[in-house]
């Protein structure tokens, strides 16, 4: 017997959690949520993609972020030495939101929990999910410790594992596997931007390519704080020596473009380093289960597909897990396994071929394609379902390919 029971347990509130809840909740599911963070808390994924906003407006949460005024993102851009990609989320080849936010995940994610507590959803903070037990027929008795140690277990009919970085099912079940994608690692922390630019200049998110494999990003908050990072190899970050407050400060030396705005500036925190941090896992789902977002698999940050993938797929988990309860037959293998992949393979192959160049040539070569760009944008957008998008279609060739072209181009004209 358990201590309480519900139709479905989600594991984490953060973005994915908290769509997942809102759409269970309306369509009248009994559901409980657990945290094991205490909130407001710090998360990376600031960067959002015009793609989440769908899901936000689907579930109800749309409003309640609005309210909040945070920045609003029309684009990105790549510069590379003097040379610039700006993407204007206007001018995609798909139709869509055109923009989104870039947010300090500590306030985003509070008020997505506060939003939910208020329409009642039972949430819970600070509880850490430490064994989960599945019967043959996929209910679920789920042992949960609070803070002060108390334990606790809560039956479910179904579990959505949206715990992210915490990756709380995978661990349990053993369900890890090793990431495909290179061995890449971060650094990064939060400033007070005194020196930031008036207008589109100091507000707009910026990617500057160190080398292939290196970038730094800027992501500027509406509250006058910036978020700063490096992306390398594990080899390129660990090559940095003393705490990581003096690894970040001197790193921000290889940027040319924003050495002088950052130079000096104080960190709001330590920086933290991620070592290796493209996730995967043998399975999406099981009997009783279903992981979400980052709990799931983790690609890389350079195109801010995180939260995006992760109500995309919490959305569609909540929608299926509500048709079972229906009684109305689900196959998980095509409807959810089948569908995340092709988003997550596309994401992957656009990552894949960042860090051997070929879509950085493509992003810097002059003369633009017009189209060619529309269609990329599209993809960086989130709308990567879209298969009218050749882009999307033919993502595995279409990118090397066009690389090749402009590399022959190249050839020719020397």
């Amino acid at each position: 017997m358990s201590d309480e029971n519900v139709d479905v347990l989600v594991i984490g509130a953060g973005p994915s959690g908290c769509v997942a809840a809102s759409y269970l909740q309306k369509s009248g599911c009994v559901i409980k949520v657990v945290e094991k963070s205490k909130f407001p808390r710090f998360v990376i994924g600031e960067s959002l993609l015009p793609r989440c906003m769908d899901h936000f407006e689907e579930t109800g949460l749309l409003d309640c972020l609005k309210a909040q005024n945070f920045e609003v993102k029309e684009g990105a851009r790549f510069i590379k030495g003097k040379e610039v990609c700006d993407f204007d989320f206007s001018k995609k080849h798909t139709e869509g939101w055109n923009w989104t936010w870039q947010v300090p995940r500590a306030d985003f994610d509070i008020v997505l929990v506060n939003e939910l507590i208020e329409r009642g959803v039972d949430i819970t903070l600070e509880q850490e999910v430490i064994d989960v037990i599945f019967n043959d027929d996929g209910t679920s008795i789920t042992t949960i410790k609070t803070k002060e140690g108390q334990i606790n277990t809560i039956g479910a009919k179904y579990i959505i594992d949206s715990s992210g970085y915490g990756r709380v099912l995978p661990r349990l079940l053993n369900l890890e596997k090793p990431s495909e994608l290179l061995n890449q690692s971060s650094i990064f922390a939060h400033v007070k931007d005194v020196k930031r630019p008036e207008g589109w200049e100091g507000t707009r998110i910026t990617f500057d390519v160190i080398d292939t494999r290196t970038w730094f990003w800027v992501i500027p908050f509406s509250n006058g704080t910036t978020s700063i990072g490096f992306v390398g190899s594990t080899e390129f970050i660990e090559s940095f020596t003393g705490n990581s407050t003096k690894k970040l400060a001197d790193m921000l030396k290889l940027s040319d473009y924003y050495h002088d705005r950052f130079e000096g500036v104080d960190f709001l925190f330590h920086p933290v380093e991620i070592k290796n941090y493209s996730k995967s896992v043998t399975n999406l789902y099981g009997k009783g289960y279903v992981l979400t977002g980052n709990s799931a698999e983790f690609l890389d940050p350079v195109f801010s597909s995180g939260v995006t993938f992760a109500t995309e797929s919490a959305l569609l988990a909540a929608k299926l897990i509500t048709k079972e309860l229906q009684n109305i037959p689900v196959n998980w293998e095509v409807e959810y396994a089948d569908y995340i992949k092709k988003g997550v393979n596309v994401f992957a192959t656009y990552v894949k071929e960042w860090y051997t160049g070929n879509l950085q040539k493509i992003f810097f070569h002059k003369p633009e394609n017009p189209e060619i760009k529309k269609q990329i944008c599209a993809v960086l957008a989130g709308y990567v379902w879209d298969e009218t998008n050749p882009f999307v279609k033919n993502h595995h060739r279409l990118v090397k390919t066009v690389a090749h072209i402009i590399d022959m181009e190249k050839g020719k004209s020397e």
